[in-house]
């Protein structure tokens, strides 16, 4: 790949900016079914990007989450938080931080609305849950008033004065994934944070096996997942294998669906 180096009489958007035209045309010809290897589109360091569940690896997982029981009594509340939390995740496509640090007032059981304040950006936000998600999160919420009746926050941690802790979610992450039959297939192991990323995948898949236009609806999933432009969510869809099929069978679809994108938001 010596033709993707920075040359010593060029500078590096320059480089950049040589190199964005050739994945442009990769991009493309990969669209209409002929495999082009894509540059990565700088020269800085590489970004390191989480796999993206199958269905069968989604369902794998929350089976093992679902089997979970503390060998403590006294922690068994905790299979019902990760139950809960582990499903925001993918089904509201949340970062880390934004399901930990939730408030019950933060929840708003009756609307099915998620108030996430202060996220990255210093940015506010409401992300509105889907029905079996909003009812999933009532019983979780009345079965835990019963145990911990003055809690502020809506999945406590083990110090009831403190949220669940992010390094204890992402140790029970991994635990759960090593459950699942497909841990040691995986080459790259996922992380929490591939529940977001599959999420979104997942949702611009369904629109565009429906026919609907992605133009029209990223603007709205961009503002859903707190990202500051739309070409900050089109990035977690350039990096799939499984994108291009999508597109090569939607004769309609032009090369213009799937923008080329520069910045990266979480």
């Amino acid at each position: 790949m010596e033709w993707a180096v920075q040359r010593a009489t060029e500078g590096l958007n320059y480089r950049n900016q040589r190199v964005s035209f050739v994945r442009q045309l990769s991009l493309y010809m990969n669209s209409l079914g002929i495999n082009s290897y894509i540059p990565n589109q700088t020269a800085s360091t590489a970004t390191t990007l989480p796999h993206i569940l199958s269905e069968e690896e989604l369902k794998g997982f929350y089976e093992a989450v679902d089997t979970y029981l503390p060998n403590n009594e006294k922690w068994h509340r905790f299979s019902m938080e990760y139950q809960v939390i582990f499903r925001l995740y993918y089904c509201c496509g949340l970062r880390l931080a934004e399901a930990c640090n939730f408030r019950v007032n933060d929840v708003d059981l009756n609307g099915g609305i998620l108030k996430i304040m202060q996220s990255k950006g210093d940015k506010d936000r409401f992300v509105y849950m889907a029905n079996d998600i909003k009812e999933l999160c009532r019983k979780y919420h009345q079965k835990m008033v019963s145990i911990l009746p003055f809690s502020e926050w809506f999945f406590p941690g083990k110090d009831l004065n403190r949220p669940i802790q992010k390094y204890n979610l992402d140790k029970k992450f991994k635990q759960f994934w090593n459950m699942t039959p497909f841990a040691n297939a995986c080459d790259k192991a996922p992380t929490i944070h591939a529940l977001r990323h599959t999420f979104v995948v997942n949702r611009m898949n369904e629109w565009m096996m429906e026919g609907i236009s992605l133009n029209a609806m990223m603007p709205y999933l961009a503002r859903y997942l707190g990202h500051s432009s739309v070409e900050g969510t089109f990035y977690y869809y350039h990096h799939v294998d499984r994108a291009f099929q999508i597109v090569r069978n939607k004769d309609t679809l032009s090369d213009r669906i799937i923008p080329e994108v520069l910045p990266y938001e979480e």
